[in-house]
């Protein structure tokens, strides 16, 4: 009997070869599976719609092709993307500095705090007939949309990752006699470096947005000038080329961003890899 319950035992606490051997399917291959899926329903279901109010994968990747041979797609996404790099860009080498100064220092807070939270609350495309007034139809009134539209999220961002640093970690800081400037180089920027890289990832599809938006409503160029066109043509297939091409840009950007946080601090993939299932 002894025997009996000691096998028994043993069986019990060694797991199933089954079981350890089961892992989690890799992210990608999720994925993949949901996009596959996805445009598989698309497919069926498309076909069935009005080809002016709806399309389907195989009629966008054949006006794909055909933009693509006309060589009208090349052109208008690089007189998209000129003008998107330069807005973004501008928004985050600003947006970074006015969210840790406004963050660090309570009179900048004070004086500026109110004016950044406007910003991002206010319908910023209102404004786009007076910038047009201001700057004209052509890049500087598409890069100035970009920017205004993109600021203010890695602004609120990186003020609130600054307020949410440890006060003891500055504490520490200031016991050793450092300077403020040291405090907020050394100390606060590598502490808020997750909460601006989601500022970041967020501008992104602000940036986006704010692209075609101006391209709408200043000169009609670029990949916003293929959607208005195809549309007023039915074409509904062409119009949804350039929407794609959109939001893979804003998917791919993403990812980068995700790549550099990565980077430039591991240590946040780390923890949030801890606190994943």
């Amino acid at each position: 009997m002894v025997d009996i319950a000691q096998k028994q035992s043993k069986t019990a606490a060694t797991p199933e070869p089954e079981a350890a051997e089961r892992r989690p399917l890799p992210r990608w291959a999720i994925t993949l599976a949901s996009v596959v899926g996805m445009l598989v329903l698309w497919e069926i279901f498309g076909r069935q719609i009005n080809p002016v109010f709806g399309s389907y994968p195989s009629a966008i990747a054949v006006a794909f092709w055909e933009l693509l041979l006309s060589g009208e797609l090349w052109s208008a996404l690089l007189e998209s993307l000129q003008p998107f790099f330069v807005g973004y860009g501008l928004a985050i080498v600003i947006g970074v500095p006015i969210g840790l100064i406004v963050g660090r220092f309570r009179t900048a807070e004070a004086a500026f705090g109110i004016y950044i939270t406007a910003g991002y609350a206010m319908p910023l495309v209102a404004l786009v007939p007076l910038l047009i007034l201001w700057l004209g139809l052509g890049f500087k009134v598409k890069v100035a949309v970009v920017f205004l539209m993109s600021l203010f999220p890695i602004c609120i961002n990186t003020w609130l990752g600054v307020t949410a640093v440890p006060k003891t970690l500055i504490e520490v800081g200031k016991s050793f006699v450092a300077p403020n400037f040291v405090i907020l180089r050394r100390i606060i920027l590598p502490a808020t470096l997750p909460y601006i890289m989601a500022g970041i990832r967020l501008a992104v599809g602000r940036a986006v947005v704010a692209m075609v938006i101006a391209e709408f409503f200043t000169t009609i160029s670029g990949l916003g000038a293929v959607i208005i066109n195809s549309a007023n043509n039915f074409d509904t297939a062409t119009m949804f080329v350039p929407i794609i091409i959109l939001m893979l840009m804003a998917v791919g950007l993403n990812s980068l961003i995700g790549w550099v946080e990565h980077r430039v601090a591991p240590w946040q993939a780390e923890i949030a890899g801890r606190d994943r299932e």
